[in-house]
């Protein structure tokens, strides 16, 4: 029901002082989700809250390559297969049982492992371009188009050989699956499923020419003759046809019954 982990940068993500929460990794915190088990993180500077497994390593290698050469990595495997029966039947010195006996109560006692393998992968949100392809590793790939819309975050599970592209948000049906595509080898390439680009816009309601017929020559208009949507705005307008007559501005002086601003000959002089 537990595991008890070093403060290794895989299940921590960062050191804190004594009495505080530590901080998980949380791809550590998937992993013991998906397998059902809580993760125990050791005290700081507490070198014996592990046993003795770190102990084994010095085992093996004082009692099985120790002294020894061997040809092969198969002649070493051989050896160190040899070597196992005996140490299970010795007693081991911490707890004096049997090796071998106490070892096969241990396995009685764990768990079975899921039917399904924990995905190891690399996790980045990238957004998605207006033709529907999201950037990875210097390659793109495609999502369906009529499930996502342009600069839309998607998240990206990459593996070895596969990518998959997951919504951020779940469907009604709870999925976020939107693509798999081969890891492509290589950068600069495309990874496309033509049905992917279903519901994005063929250019077919616009107005192209292919260069086979020849553009009709304007038509000359006679001098006078004026175009356009505010010329045939003015000729409809009857204000067109009104004759405004020119007043000098004395005439709005009198009538609101002010003079005119003259400048004062000394201020001339002055300035």
């Amino acid at each position: 029901m537990t595991i008890v982990y070093d403060r290794t940068k895989t299940v921590v993500r960062r050191h804190v002082a004594p009495g505080e929460a530590v901080p998980q990794h949380p791809e550590a915190v998937g992993f013991a989700g998906h397998h059902d088990f809580d993760i125990d993180v050791l005290a700081a500077y507490r070198p014996t809250g592990k046993g003795r497994v770190e102990r084994q390593v010095l085992i093996v290698r004082d009692h099985v390559l120790s002294g020894r050469s061997f040809s092969s990595v198969e002649e070493m495997d051989a050896s160190f297969i040899t070597w196992v029966p005996q140490r299970r039947d010795q007693a081991h010195r911490t707890h004096q049982q049997i090796i071998g006996e106490r070892a096969a109560r241990d396995h009685v006692a764990l768990r079975s492992l899921p039917p399904t393998p924990y995905l190891v992968a690399e996790r980045h949100l990238r957004p998605v371009g207006k033709d529907c392809l999201v950037a990875f590793g210097g390659n793109l790939y495609s999502v369906p188009a009529r499930r996502v819309r342009p600069r839309q975050l998607v998240e990206i599970r990459a593996t070895k050989s596969q990518i998959m592209l997951h919504s951020t948000i779940a469907d009604s049906s709870g999925e976020t699956l939107l693509a798999t595509h081969p890891r492509a080898i290589g950068r600069g390439v495309r990874v496309v499923e033509e049905a992917h680009w279903d519901g994005l816009p063929t250019g077919r309601g616009r107005r192209t020419t292919t260069g086979d017929v020849s553009p009709q020559p304007r038509r000359e208009r006679p001098p006078g003759e004026e175009t356009g949507p505010l010329q045939a705005l003015l000729n409809r307008a009857a204000a067109t046809h009104i004759e405004v007559g020119r007043r000098p501005l004395s005439v709005y002086d009198e009538l609101t019954g002010t003079r005119p601003f003259t400048i004062h000959p000394s201020t001339r002089e002055t300035s």
